[in-house]
């Protein structure tokens, strides 16, 4: 799925349905003011590739909820509004500013070529070619891996108590 520069997160995901949280619920109306054939098109993605300033406008998580409830697993993009890279890292999004990649895409270079994202390699893939970028740090990945921030911090709340449990044992 392919968008242009400055796709606002009003866009996204309208205000009227930021009422719920559920990536499902939410999935149902991403890119509604676009219409039904990019809402289909959407869902028959895996990855969006867009321009400059990527989820500008409202700081709103929901913009990258509906995306992983739509089951996009990636955004590359030319830039991202920094409020939007980051909820997107929080909810286990990975969004990968990649210049080239998204050139390549958006400018038919390599027509309806499948796009892969390696975050810890620093690779996004297009059909036969390769585009570098610097890769997530370890604190960042660690996060993804886990499902986001909550499911990462949860994580390290129960190995703590698990140790202190431990601790208490011996």
């Amino acid at each position: 799925m392919v968008f242009g520069d400055d796709v606002n997160t009003d866009v996204i995901i309208p205000g009227r349905y930021l009422v719920s949280i559920d990536p499902a619920e939410l999935a149902e109306h991403a890119f509604e003011p676009l219409g039904a054939e990019v809402q289909q098109r959407l869902r028959a993605s895996d990855v969006v590739v867009a321009g400059r300033n990527f989820g500008c406008g409202s700081a709103r998580e929901q913009a990258s909820t509906c995306l992983i409830g739509a089951g996009i697993s990636a955004v590359v993009a030319r830039s991202f509004s920094r409020v939007f890279f980051r909820n997107a890292i929080n909810t286990g999004l990975v969004a990968v500013e990649c210049s080239e990649a998204a050139d390549a895409v958006m400018n038919g270079t390599v027509d309806g070529a499948e796009v892969l994202v390696d975050y810890a390699a620093g690779t996004v893939t297009v059909g036969e070619r390769s585009f570098g970028f610097a890769p997530y740090p370890p604190g960042l990945r660690v996060i993804l891996e886990a499902g986001g921030l909550i499911p990462h911090l949860m994580q390290q709340a129960a190995a703590a108590k698990d140790k202190a449990g431990a601790g208490q044992r011996g």
